[in-house]
């Protein structure tokens, strides 16, 4: 399911436009995207987690060239789903 599947699913679901539904579903996702940029964690009780984890510097090796190449330390995204979504997908 893509974005517009995901938008249209919702619409039809909520009765709503598809407009007022694109709108709906970009402000949870800008929501979740603050709120991880911000350094929070989104708890979605039934559904998952959403947070941030500091990843170390690495190393790393390119494929094509064998040669190492330097990983900085970033942050990624994480998504940890809740019992309800794994009973649901069972």
């Amino acid at each position: 399911m893509n974005k517009t599947e995901l938008v249209a699913s919702v619409a039809d679901k909520a009765g709503l436009s598809k407009k007022d539904a694109e709108a709906a579903v970009k402000a949870v996702f800008d929501s979740i995207t603050a709120a991880m940029k911000a350094g929070d964690k989104v708890q979605l009780i039934g559904f998952g987690t959403f947070s941030v984890v500091d990843k170390p510097a690495s190393q790393a090796i390119n494929p094509q060239t064998k040669a190492k190449v330097a990983v900085p330390a970033h942050k990624a995204p994480k998504f940890k789903a809740g019992a309800a979504l794994k009973d649901a997908v069972k």
